[in-house]
């Protein structure tokens, strides 16, 4: 059985700082400071309320990884990350699950550098899998 906990809930936005805004007028207090990641070319928040995390990604640039998902859902929430222990294994297990790899794992610079892989499912979408 697979040791999965929740990290973040990963909200694709167009305009970070005016997502910051709204998110701050619900409530919500920045615990990461906007950064820019420059693997994905995505820019980065994370944001806290009542023990939930979010991430606001908005694309920097015309070929991020997430510019084409912009254009389609426009802002939305679009992925859960999960936080493993066992990275090697839980990664293995979801794949043998029916899960898809969309890239390789790869170190996150807003996530101190620990590795990150993004997974679908045809029956609940996209997954983000975090190394402990």
């Amino acid at each position: 059985m697979p040791t999965l906990k929740i990290h973040h809930i990963g909200y694709l936005v167009k305009k970070i700082e005016a997502a910051i805004h709204t998110f701050e007028t619900l409530g919500y207090q920045v615990v990461q400071a906007s950064m820019y990641d420059d693997i994905r070319k995505v820019n980065i928040c994370f944001m806290q309320k009542d023990n939930y995390c979010i991430e606001l990604v908005s694309p920097a640039a015309e070929d991020s990884l997430v510019s084409g998902l912009l254009k389609k859902y426009k802002n939305c929430p679009y992925h859960i990350c999960y936080e493993t222990a066992d990275f090697d294994r839980d990664y293995q297990m979801l794949l043998s699950n029916g899960f898809i790899s969309i890239d390789t794992p790869t170190p996150a610079p807003a996530l101190q550098g620990r590795d990150v892989v993004f997974l679908t499912s045809a029956s609940m979408g996209m997954i983000e899998l975090l190394r402990s």
